[in-house]
């Protein structure tokens, strides 16, 4: 894995500053390790791969809040256009960390807002105002309900018009129930664009029958790790996730 990494030509933070795709569109694939050698095999020739301080597969810690109800979690179990998300995450090579609003239309479009913050504590005046902003639940009734800690690749396209990032080594721990998941081989894929740009890796995704599949990792980790929550939605992605564990 680490040799088809560093067969990729490097891009920095500054050279990737025009590839925000703030207002994109997300398409998710969901495969294997194996599989994804397979691609980087593929897609070196086309993509960039980020770096920072030398280093290219980079490791995330995210936290979830939502309501002591799970309305954002329900709001996307029973596929509710206008979806929201609220999110904690930190890049821990640097330690920084921001609070995240995705905000999912129904054209489907995800628009993120951030800030970057120092804790999680969502009462305080100056997240509270951004949060009274951007989110359509009051931040007192929010409360922290489930942990990920993951490692990203993330493939920039040579136009510099989409970005792929890859997730793997997944592990879920659920700050309600206390119960823990790890996601072994399990690999999420998502290309973030704006529009209908070309896309060279469709056409790589397509060869090696790799479909798009949609995957929260909020909702699909919160189902994994809490026995309390409806899960109709999902069944079928459930289904697929623990056949892939179990190859």
């Amino acid at each position: 894995m680490t040799d088809l990494i560093n067969s990729f030509s490097p891009i920095s933070l500054e050279q990737m500053s025009g590839v925000k795709l703030m207002n994109r569109t997300d398409t998710k694939f969901v495969t294997t390790m194996e599989q994804l050698c397979r691609l980087l095999k593929m897609a070196c020739q086309d993509y960039y791969i980020q770096e920072i301080d030398g280093e290219r597969n980079l490791e995330y810690d995210t936290t979830y809040f939502d309501t002591p109800a799970f309305d954002m979690y329900n709001q996307h179990q029973w596929n509710h256009a206008n979806r929201q998300k609220i999110r904690f995450r930190t890049y821990c090579i640097s330690g920084l960390q921001f609070m995240e609003v995705k905000t999912k239309n129904n054209h489907g479009r995800t628009k993120k807002k951030r800030m970057e913050v120092r804790d999680m504590d969502v009462c305080e005046s100056e997240k509270h105002s951004f949060l009274a902003k951007h989110l359509r639940y009051q931040a007192d009734t929010l409360q922290p309900v489930l942990n990920n800690h993951f490692h990203r690749i993330t493939l920039v396209n040579k136009a510099k018009t989409e970005r792929l990032t890859i997730d793997s080594e997944l592990h879920f721990h659920n700050l309600v129930s206390g119960t823990d998941k790890d996601m072994g081989k399990l690999v999420i894929i998502e290309l973030k664009r704006d529009g209908l740009c070309y896309s060279p890796v469709l056409e790589m995704l397509r060869r090696l029958r790799i479909h798009p599949h949609g995957f929260s990792k909020y909702c699909m980790g919160s189902a994994l790790t809490n026995k309390a929550l409806p899960v109709n939605r999902f069944k079928s992605m459930l289904r697929e996730i623990n056949k892939i564990l179990k190859r």
